[in-house]
């Protein structure tokens, strides 16, 4: 007898008001069809709602969620430099008040509407739904609130910002031929030396250029010219190559210090194990792989895009791009912008982390910032500070300031 056999037989012997159909399958007489003996007998008593089907909630294993590129540091523990990060906290601090300083220059009378204010979030860089009125109050020594004749309530400086102002106008006199040749170095770098007048003037603040740069650049005919393309937009082409800027901060630096620079970058090669190579000869080896440099000056468009001579000339480019700068650091969105012009691809974040000694990512995924490392110091203060920078970090201490100290006041 079959082992379903034999437990039909002991079921059978029960009360149960299924036991007729049983016998009809231990019968091999009966002409009842088995299949619907089984159906009927197995859809009623032989019922699975007794299975679990679903895991209670309480007992499942809550899924970490991903973290949001937005949120998500580019540095984790033990790799962060902490002065480094505080300077992007800085930025975010005085957003509104060099957001709205930008905004309130390029104005007739350097004035706007108050209410007009409460509406430019964006351009005025304080969060949305927030209370303009609030972050004004944050800057007493910097912007005031008065009503005019019109009975209407109008954003302004103050007095003692526009003798600021008029500081700040006479450093950008002075440094003038320092960022004429910032500017021809920027063109010198790009693939046809020529690039977006209104790319150079949305990073303007990086380079420490003035704001009526696109009219500036006019007056020095001898280095640049001003061309229009069919769609109306203006480019602005370098008019003659000079082999003295075209040397970059880095190859200086290998005149002064050769060892220094040998160890700035690391561009590893891979090996089979057969060699066995030993700590010493596999760090000459890759020695051998970041000597040379590719110039940043050279035609980097011509290079394989794959071949470890374009990722140093990528590598470069940012480097010389970042020494170019005021605080020798840059956001992401200030480097994507130069993508096409120097030759840059969609994997600079990834290219840029693999050189750890000299650059550092801070920040989110999202919006990260990259540093020279060497042109801090250990307490993360730049070594070498422009004009421009001097002022700015004076105008951060004022504007933190509710009221002017007496020996400033007399000054």
């Amino acid at each position: 007898m079959f082992q379903w056999q034999r437990l039909l037989l002991s079921a059978a012997k029960t009360t149960h008001p299924k036991v007729p159909l049983l016998k009809a399958l231990l019968n091999p007489y009966d002409p009842f069809p088995k299949a619907q003996v089984f159906s009927s007998l197995f859809a009623s008593h032989f019922s699975t709602s007794f299975l679990v089907t679903k895991i209670p909630k309480k007992f499942r294993k809550k899924r970490k969620k991903k973290e949001s590129p937005r949120f998500k540091l580019v540095q984790t523990q033990p790799n962060v430099i902490p002065h480094f990060e505080s300077i992007l906290r800085r930025d975010a601090h005085y957003r509104f008040l060099m957001k709205t300083k930008d905004f309130l220059l390029k104005q007739p009378q350097q004035v706007l509407l108050l209410d007009e204010a409460g509406k430019m979030h964006q351009l005025l860089g304080f969060p949305r739904g927030r209370k303009v009125v609030k972050f004004i109050q944050h800057h007493p020594l910097i912007f005031e609130v008065y009503r005019h004749s019109d009975n209407k309530m109008w954003l302004g400086f103050s007095e003692f910002m526009e003798r600021l102002i008029l500081e700040e106008q006479k450093i950008m006199d002075e440094m003038e031929m320092d960022r004429v040749n910032v500017v021809r170095k920027l063109l010198m770098m790009s693939v046809n030396k020529r690039m977006l007048l209104s790319k150079i003037y949305h990073n303007r603040h990086l380079f420490g250029i003035r704001e009526d740069f696109r009219d500036w650049v006019g007056k020095f005919p001898q280095y640049f010219k001003v061309v229009f393309e069919d769609d109306g937009k203006r480019i602005l082409e370098l008019v003659s190559w000079d082999p003295s800027l075209a040397v970059s901060a880095l190859e200086r630096e290998f005149m002064v210090d050769e060892d220094k620079v040998k160890k700035a970058f690391k561009f590893g090669v891979k090996h089979g194990k057969a060699l066995e190579l030993d700590e010493h000869d596999e760090r000459k080896l890759n020695l051998l792989m970041t000597l040379p440099l590719v110039s940043p000056y050279s035609d980097g468009s011509k290079l394989d895009l794959w071949t470890v001579e374009a990722e140093k000339y990528r590598v470069g480019v940012v480097h010389e791009f970042l020494s170019l700068t005021l605080e020798k650091r840059a956001y992401i969105h200030n480097i994507v912008e130069f993508k096409e012009e120097f030759s840059l691809t969609k994997h600079t974040y990834q290219m840029l982390l693999k050189q750890p000694r000299t650059f550092y990512l801070a920040g989110t995924e999202m919006n990260w910032c990259v540093f020279l490392k060497d042109a801090y110091g250990q307490d993360g203060i730049l070594i070498d500070k422009d004009p421009q920078v001097v002022f700015n970090e004076k105008l951060y201490r004022y504007a933190d300031m509710e009221e002017l100290e007496s020996t400033t006041s007399n000054h």
